[in-house]
């Protein structure tokens, strides 16, 4: 018991240490700030871009561009394997921040989409064309895009859907 005394003795003062060196620690350290970014001219896509928002901070839902879709979802209907389907998905930004489309893609290959590259300013309309390969598909198909903008929300599907016949089989 004796020999445990020393010990315990060393490990108090060492936390009592630890613990009254934490105290003289400036308070502000552990607050968190906000430094603005000011900039000459005009404000360019990659800053609409790289607008980051913190886990503390709430998420503007007012005023960002939106996308607002004619339709999301294209059936196409019945096609034969092989043939190749285009559709273009029409929309119009309903929000209050000019539109930046950073990408679009899909599930596979067999789907290819192309968007516009400029800013889509407000209430001004775009287009999403989409084009799927139908080769080597066959049966009930759902394909998604998926497109990434300076949108709120962020992403926004579409989706071409229709049945593929296997080739040489009667309709």
């Amino acid at each position: 018991m004796m020999k445990s005394l020393p010990v315990f003795l060393f490990v108090s003062l060492f936390l009592f240490i630890s613990c009254s060196n934490d105290s003289q620690q400036p308070e502000s350290s552990s607050e968190k700030t906000l430094q603005e970014i000011k900039k000459d001219g005009a404000i360019s896509n990659a800053d609409i871009i790289r607008n980051p928002v913190s886990v503390d901070t709430p998420i503007d839902t007012v005023n960002v561009a939106k996308m607002s879709f004619e339709e999301q979802n294209y059936e196409f209907g019945e096609v034969t394997e092989g043939e190749i389907i285009e559709h273009t998905f029409k929309f119009r930004n309903t929000g209050k921040a000019p539109l930046v489309i950073q990408g679009a893609r899909s599930t596979c290959g067999c789907t290819v989409p192309e968007w516009p590259k400029d800013p889509i300013p407000v209430g001004e309309e775009g287009e999403i064309f989409v084009r799927f390969d139908t080769k080597n598909k066959r049966a009930r198909q759902v394909k998604p895009v998926i497109i990434t903008a300076n949108s709120y929300p962020a992403t926004t599907k579409v989706y071409l859907r229709g049945f593929v016949q296997e080739e040489g089989a009667e309709q």
